[in-house]
């Protein structure tokens, strides 16, 4: 089973590269769940035709007890990919972190993983914070393989840094491992050199390279993913290889 932790800085594309990921593996065929680890729980509302799934926390708030289905705090979106958010505490209260830890203890009490049988397992990160609750993806045996969304502009690759060091810490306890780098490009200059350079550095490969295009702003706006919007543009092209890359690379591992 593909299971992947997806980490950028906050702003930096890591939703969208995440939902456009798990799109085109579903389009390849393969059952996907994504579960969005950020307090703006806004991972899956492209999947989801722009109306996003109510966080797990939100409910746990406004109903004060356990859901008794997965289903209760889930949505199927497009390509059938499950859609999750755990959300976060109450603005000014609470900490973020406790809200993934919560809610993942509740899925496998839900038995999602058994019930579901999926594929790929994609869980996107906020990676400004890569401590606590944020590491849990990586740190509990989630996810198997870490991707890093960068583009070439200073905090961007500052902050990959910090994630690339987080998950090492990690190795010898046979958690997650950094795959590689997504390079998400802002059309910074001499952003390909920039990424390249930091890459090469820190011996990752550059596992995709998804150009500016208006053609992912445009899909946003109707609530979809250029997988749906349009999977022959060259962005979607770029997620397509992707997909390809780990489903294959999965068989290898089998």
């Amino acid at each position: 089973m593909i299971k992947l932790a997806i980490y950028g800085k906050g702003g930096i594309g890591k939703s969208t590269c995440t939902a456009n990921l798990a799109a085109a593996l579903a389009s390849l065929g393969k059952r996907v769940i994504q579960i969005g680890c950020d307090p703006k729980a806004d991972s899956t509302i492209n999947l989801l035709g722009g109306t996003p799934v109510t966080p797990v926390m939100n409910y746990l708030r406004e109903r004060d007890e356990e859901p008794e289905k997965i289903e209760e705090i889930s949505k199927v979106g497009f390509g059938n990919i499950l859609c999750i958010e755990t959300g976060g505490p109450t603005p000014g209260l609470g900490c973020a972190g406790r809200g993934i830890i919560s809610t993942f203890s509740l899925l496998e009490e839900l038995e999602l993983f058994e019930k579901y049988k999926p594929d790929a397992v994609l869980y996107d990160v906020l990676g400004d914070v890569v401590c606590g609750g944020f590491a849990a993806p990586i740190r509990e045996g989630y996810a198997s393989q870490v991707l890093i969304v960068t583009s070439g502009e200073k905090m961007a690759l500052y902050a990959a840094n910090n994630i690339n060091s987080a998950v090492k810490n990690f190795e010898d306890r046979s958690y997650a491992r950094v795959r590689g780098i997504i390079m998400n490009r802002r059309s910074v200059e001499n952003e390909e050199e920039k990424v390249q350079t930091f890459a090469d550095k820190s011996g990752l490969e550059i596992i995709a390279d998804i150009p500016r295009s208006n053609d992912i702003i445009k899909y946003e706006d109707m609530g979809k993913t250029v997988i749906e919007g349009d999977p022959e543009c060259e962005t979607a092209k770029r997620f397509f290889e992707l997909a390809q890359k780990l489903i294959d690379e999965d068989k290898e591992n089998d």
